[in-house]
């Protein structure tokens, strides 16, 4: 009944196995890390597994009945990587495979969505039984920039009035081991975002109320927004990215109001003013 977990090492990896751990015993998880040495405060099992490298992920999947499969964070490589583990899993006999997608990835406008396709038709012809968990934006993918707000006496982007139904990763980590956990949801694929959906203006005003200080929205035109946040020291290709996704939100891309995943993990999902809260505990 061995579960393996991908991308251990990650935020969103390392929020599951540590919540899987309280549902089944330790010793039925199994992480999986390019680098085993930075998962060794687990409390799991830990062995060597690079979805570059092909030949490290079939005995690394050896004995798992169930994989989750965290997606890659090279983005651009994603699609051949997915597709060695996918290839792996099949070899070694893993029965299910849970994989962590993008919102609404069949139609979205969002340059990552392409990879996420390619993985989701990768799965579904591996004869492998599958659920697909379409995760929308985390919560932390905004508020990680409080401090530059703060700093600067704005929030800036280029999402206009775009509405954002994001969630917190613990969140999202909820849903992965609610469903890796319990049946039913074999060839299924969930939509998972956030119960209420916000604008950076909203984001903005929580901001100000929570911090004290006027801190308003400042919408720039995706060029702006781009040679903005390459004047704060990103590379040229991830800002450009950064600055495409959030015109995407302002066209509705990450807006979604299904509440699916509240409903998995049975609980409502986090509310932003809990997300604000959190972060600028973190920088006080």
């Amino acid at each position: 009944m061995i579960i393996a977990v991908s991308g251990s090492t990650g935020q969103l990896g390392r929020l599951v196995i540590d919540k899987l751990k309280a549902k089944v015993p330790a010793t039925d998880i199994v992480a999986l890390a390019r680098s085993p040495d930075k998962a060794a405060d687990l409390g799991v099992a830990v062995r060597a597994a690079d979805y570059a490298i092909p030949q490290t992920l079939e005995a690394a999947l050896a004995g798992v009945k169930t994989l989750l499969l965290i997606s890659s964070s090279e983005v651009g490589q994603r699609a051949v990587q997915h597709g060695n583990i996918i290839d792996a899993a099949r070899t070694a006999g893993v029965s299910r495979i849970v994989y962590t997608s993008l919102l609404h990835a069949d139609t979205s406008p969002l340059s990552l969505a392409e990879e996420h396709r390619q993985t989701e038709a990768a799965l579904k012809g591996a004869g492998i039984t599958y659920t697909i968990l379409r995760n929308s934006w985390y919560t932390e993918n905004y508020t990680g920039s409080i401090g530059g707000a703060l700093a600067g006496g704005a929030f800036i982007g280029s999402a206009g009035d775009g509405k954002i139904s994001s969630a917190s990763r613990l969140d999202y980590a909820e849903a992965a081991v609610a469903v890796l956990t319990s049946e039913g949801h074999e060839g299924k694929t969930y939509e998972l975002a956030g119960d209420t959906a916000w604008t950076l203006t909203d984001l903005a005003a929580e901001i100000s109320k929570q911090s004290g200080k006027d801190i308003p929205y400042k919408n720039l035109t995706e060029a702006e927004y781009t040679k903005a946040l390459i004047e704060v020291g990103l590379p040229k290709a991830l800002a450009a990215s950064i600055a495409g996704w959030d015109v995407s939100a302002s066209e509705g891309a990450l807006f979604d109001d299904g509440k699916q995943l509240s409903k998995l993990i049975g609980r409502s999902t986090t509310p932003l003013s809990v997300s604000v809260a959190d972060a600028l505990k973190a920088l006080a």
